[in-house]
């Protein structure tokens, strides 16, 4: 895999995702030209799932659940004991492993579709002082807020028209620099650089206009970019985008730097892996939730009922019952995909000793004692093994024992959906800051590891036994 090419193509689909309403668009796009056919929550799904078929649903326009339902998925439906041996040996003390078939079983891989930003308020325009006009905007997530500072930005995000018939979404993009938030110059701030806490109603509130325009003219912009009348607008979920471009760079392009990187960097693997597997004995899984940065507690989180709720509709709709539903998810297996902290060059101290990892070196696993992620001694050796067989480098990363870091989501949706799970991630610098950074390798690696993933059957058998065919 070329991993340049690759890297443009990630960047190419970052600028598609300003915001997490656009990244689900674009995730649909790739799906639609894939085959894949769309059920929305609403619609009944029975009898049109079919073995062999791929399909997603969306919830809240901004979270995705795609599967693709191999053509011999349910023949472990009827008998779900791991490892069903339909032919008799010809030695009884050596069973037929060709023979075996599947449990009817899930393989997953879970992402996000969100970042760090700012939200633009309901009432959406500060005055003054004098005749500035400033953008009233709130922190989503946890971002390193100077990074946001002296850029061009835009805003993107939905917005609710009023039509003849009712209401609807549509997706706004500026597509230009409309805004930025000024640093206070050093000469009235001789302590800037000896740290400094930005206070969010004070020092992060974008200018948005000197005098030319007025209050009013925030929202005329936006109907104007979406052709309605500014009366016609009811509500909006607007939220402030860095416009500087991604681009690959170095001597040697070894590094990708984006907004966003986390974690569409792995939302863009996930997709890239579920078009192009071909596993026919299992229901591969692509999940990309909504809200992980403010964490997950939405209805379209991955502490929602999303997940369970796709799962158990999929499986009815094979002919399974709940019986075979939470059997099946004894024998399923989630890739919790997020991104992880790579050494930093300035600062290794920050970093465990030993488990550590570095730009363009692979995969990431990630682990912690006090379970914050989903990795344990089990879902450890089934996802290096499967790395190996792709021949994909893979890092360990633990924090620093003195230092707690980040949840992800792979636990989250454990609490509604529970199955072996391992949270991974690819390398990056400089996580949740407006402008991030990743080894240019690194993307090829993780759809080459999930590609494996995918195509490979993964035979689980309580907590004890696993077979990779």
């Amino acid at each position: 895999m070329d991993n340049l090419a690759t890297s443009q193509k990630l960047i190419s689909f970052i600028q598609d995702s300003p915001s997490m309403f656009h990244s689900i668009t674009a995730i649909r796009a790739i799906l639609d030209q894939n085959g894949f056919v769309y059920l929305s929550e609403g619609s009944n799904w029975s009898g049109r799932i079919v073995a062999g078929g791929s399909y997603y649903t969306t919830r809240n326009d901004s979270s995705i659940i795609a599967f693709k339902v191999g053509t011999h998925a349910l023949d472990g439906l009827t008998d779900n004991s791991a490892f069903t041996n339909n032919n008799a040996s010809t030695n009884d003390n050596e069973p037929d492993k060709t023979a075996q078939v599947a449990p009817f079983h899930f393989q997953i891989v879970a992402s996000h579709s969100d970042s760090p930003t700012f939200k633009l308020k309901a009432q959406p325009a500060l005055e003054g002082p004098n005749t500035y006009i400033r953008l009233s905007v709130e922190g989503y997530g946890g971002m390193i807020n100077a990074t946001w500072l002296d850029r061009p930005l835009g805003l993107a995000g939905r917005v609710l028209v009023r039509t003849e018939s009712g209401i609807q979404s549509r997706l706004y993009n500026s597509n230009a620099d409309i805004a930025l938030i000024p640093h206070v110059a050093i000469h009235l701030n001789r302590e800037a650089n000896k740290g400094f806490e930005y206070n969010h109603a004070v020092d992060l509130c974008p200018l948005f206009s000197a005098g030319e325009l007025e209050e009013a003219d925030v929202m005329r912009m936006v109907a104007s970019g979406l052709a309605v009348n500014v009366t016609d607008i009811v509500a909006h979920d607007l939220y402030l985008v860095n416009r500087q471009q991604a681009c690959v760079w170095g001597a040697a392009s070894e590094f990708v730097s984006s907004p966003k990187l986390d974690d569409l960097q792995c939302a863009f693997s996930s997709v890239e892996a579920l078009v192009s597997a071909g596993n026919q004995h299992s229901i591969s899984v692509m999940c990309c939730f909504d809200n992980e940065e403010v964490g997950s507690g939405t209805k379209q989180g991955a502490l929602s009922t999303l997940l369970h709720d796709s799962l158990l509709r999929l499986s009815m709709s094979l002919g399974a019952n709940e019986q075979d539903y939470l059997r099946a998810l004894s024998a399923s297996f989630m890739v919790s995909f997020d991104n992880a902290h790579a050494v930093h060059p300035n600062h290794p101290e920050l970093h465990d000793a030993t488990n550590q990892c570095f730009l363009n070196k692979g995969i990431v696993i990630k682990e912690c004692a006090n379970q914050s992620y989903t990795t344990d001694a089990f879902s450890r050796a089934v996802f290096v093994s499967l790395c190996e067989k792709a021949g994909v480098p893979v890092q360990l990363f633990s924090n620093r024992s003195d230092r707690s870091g980040g949840s992800t989501l792979g636990n989250l949706s454990n609490m509604q959906v529970s199955m072996h799970a391992i949270d991974v991630g690819l390398p990056q610098l400089a996580m949740h800051s407006s402008y991030e950074t990743a080894g240019s390798a690194d993307t090829a690696y993780a759809i080459a590891a999930l590609q494996e993933f995918y195509n490979t059957n993964v035979m689980i058998d309580g907590a004890h036994s696993i077979e990779l065919r």
